[in-house]
């Protein structure tokens, strides 16, 4: 076996350890291993669970695709069909993960009193919606885009512990609770700068809890201070740090790290698509893809990184990059696509398909091995939320809580198309057979098992 495959099979490996995809992984390891011949069916056979998975336990699933696995959803649902409804007193864009039989979220609450706030971590029973426990913490309001939020980031589970960031007017602060509600230790990370607000998420990645603590240098208001930028590495034990890896600072990118087995990889408008050494965080190789600012999430498919870049104006696109399988090489952008991209939901991908769901409300799907477009859709509305699949379904929920279910396949089908009774700003999550959906200022529960 060339070397090459050698150290790719070895790079598949290890993506399985880390995220407990043993079938994700096989079917990368053809496409990596260079058999080339019928890529697609391997990975529509392969790249996604056979189960209906047990957890959720980051923004957009694991490995942050966001495939659930198998499962089944209605071609549309009401409100009478939820299983519970829990209220949260106030609408908030950051998204549910569920882990342990138990669901964890953001939100806020506001003392009449004394008009303080608080922005507060939630654990429910996923079963019946029970509120098992509320910690709150002391926040300060700041000046946000009025599509974010003070409830913006999503919490992130791993073995018994529940991470979660925010960033209020005076400080950013990153904090780790045990699944009975008992804080396990908190840091202060300092003050934090961005004209539209905290956004980022933790995620635990090969036993280190990574933050992408981007923050804004550029076009700040007067009254602002420019900020520094690092990827953090944290003991998700003790707090304790184990490295920070400076990043060049313009305006704040907002998307989860993700890993191909080798390199840490994030997407910013500093750094582009890069890869980190995971062991020290040294920044290992980076191209500059991206001239707006990043809000999806990275996503990484075989040898391939994705990033998306956008503003409100338009001028969306996404970048494909190969990623470097040793030191002699250099990153290389494949394709771009900059038809109907999106700019802040993340892509969702099933086998040889990636969806993506366009800010003002196209569908499209495409062939992530080379970009070619396979059926584009409109579905009109403007849409922030990013897709996810269960089964062999696609689900998208636009900003005014419009949802759309289509065919997740080369085929989208008859769409569905129906009203949820509320704004959707935040991505559902779906495990054993329940889907979790924060629409206004409730989370709801659709069982479709």
């Amino acid at each position: 076996m060339p070397t090459t495959v050698n150290m790719r099979l070895k790079s598949v490996q290890r993506v399985s350890e880390r995220f407990g995809l043993p079938s994700l992984c096989r079917g990368f390891a053809v496409c990596a291993g260079l058999t080339l011949a019928a890529p697609a069916t391997l990975l529509a056979e392969e790249s996604s669970p056979r189960n209906v998975a047990d957890s959720w336990s980051r923004f957009h699933g694991e490995a942050s695709h966001g495939d659930a696995g198998a499962g089944t959803l209605p071609s549309e649902w009401t409100e009478a069909d939820y299983a519970w409804t829990a209220d949260l007193n106030a609408r908030h864009v950051g998204s549910p993960v569920v882990a342990d039989g138990k669901v964890f979220l953001l939100s806020t609450s506001a003392e009449q009193d004394t008009e303080s706030m608080s922005l507060n971590l939630l654990s429910l029973d996923a079963k019946t919606g029970e509120l098992l426990w509320k910690r709150s913490h002391p926040f300060v309001e700041r000046h946000r885009h009025s599509r974010n939020t003070a409830a913006s980031s999503t919490p992130a589970v791993h073995e018994g512990r529940v991470h979660f960031a925010y960033a209020d007017a005076n400080h950013a602060e990153l904090l780790t609770y045990d699944l009975n509600g008992e804080l396990i230790w908190s840091r202060n990370l300092g003050p934090w700068s961005g004209v539209h607000g905290f956004g980022a998420s933790p995620v635990v990645i090969d036993s280190k809890l990574l933050l992408f603590n981007d923050q804004q240098s550029k076009s700040l208001e007067a009254w602002q201070t420019p900020g520094k930028s690092f990827m953090l590495a944290f003991d998700p034990s003790t707090g304790a740090t184990i490295w920070e890896s400076p990043l060049t600072s313009t305006r704040p990118s907002y998307g989860v790290p993700t890993t191909d087995g080798r390199y840490l990889i994030g997407a910013s408008t500093g750094n582009g698509i890069f890869g980190l050494d995971p062991d020290t965080g040294k920044l290992k190789w980076s191209l500059n893809v991206f001239n707006k600012r990043c809000c999806s999430c990275p996503l990484v498919i075989g040898d391939l990184a994705f990033g998306t870049c956008g503003s409100g104006g338009g001028g969306n696109y996404l970048s494909a990059v190969r990623i470097p399988q040793d030191d002699s090489q250099k990153p290389v952008e494949v394709f771009r696509i900059d038809k109907a991209a999106p700019y802040v939901p993340t892509p969702a991908v099933k086998g040889p398909w990636m969806f993506l769901i366009s800010d003002n409300g196209i569908a499209s799907c495409v062939r992530w091995e080379d970009g070619s477009n396979v059926w584009s859709k409109r579905l009109g509305g403007n849409f922030g939320a990013s897709p996810i699949i269960v089964g062999d379904q696609l689900l998208a929920i636009s900003l005014d809580g419009t949802a759309y279910v289509m065919s997740a396949s080369d085929q989208p089908g008859s769409i569905s198309k129906f009203d949820l009774g509320g704004p959707v700003g935040a991505t559902p999550a779906y495990a054993d057979g329940r889907l979790f959906l924060r629409i206004n200022d409730q989370l709801c529960c659709l069982n479709t098992k």
